[in-house]
């Protein structure tokens, strides 16, 4: 049985990928993994349901978008530029980590994870959520709605979200201009 192919060329993390041959109906997640090594994205669920493999993609006009990997093929991302949570940290030139994001460090201060399975999810929606407010920045008063419907469909089975919703809070009252008034 011979699986049937076709060029996929896209944009990962700033970098031009392919085309490479994949399959036609390879999901975004197994293609990262098995052919970028990008594993920081996570199979949680494999319906779409938990965010664990959500990465960001780029709308036109420069807007993040959230996108779940593990029920959207890799070719529905032919030449567009997509970031998965590798791609937020600063690097080298040899690929060497030499600042964590914002979020990734705010993370990490507010101790926000334990198992970490479903955390690449939360550091994509809250890296969006912030590209977002850079947009249209928030009310004070309106803060904490934003960020629980930005966190929302994100499934963590150990922390109770506390730690992940003090640290994007965190992360935005620190970030000028994020909110409005």
């Amino acid at each position: 049985m011979t699986l049937k192919t076709k060029p996929l060329s896209l944009i990962v993390n700033g970098e031009a990928v392919g085309p490479i041959d994949v399959p036609e109906d390879m999901m975004m997640l197994d293609f990262l993994h098995e052919y970028l090594n990008l594993t920081g994205s996570r199979m949680g669920c494999g319906q779409g349901i938990c965010h664990a493999c959500t990465i960001a993609m780029d709308q036109p006009g420069g807007a993040l978008m959230e996108m779940r990997t593990c029920i959207t093929g890799a070719h529905f991302f032919a030449g567009r530029s997509v970031h998965t949570v590798e791609g937020w940290a600063s690097r080298d030139g040899q690929g060497t980590v030499t600042a964590l994001s914002p979020v990734q460090q705010a993370f990490i201060s507010h101790f926000a994870f334990q198992c970490g399975y479903c955390t690449p999810g939360f550091v994509t929606a809250a890296t969006v959520l912030l590209d977002r407010l850079k947009r249209t920045p928030v009310r004070r008063d309106d803060l904490e709605r934003v960020i629980e419907a930005a966190l929302a469909p994100h499934i963590c089975r150990c922390t109770g979200y506390v730690r992940y919703y003090e640290a994007v809070r965190q992360v935005i009252l620190d970030t000028p201009g994020l909110l409005a008034g």
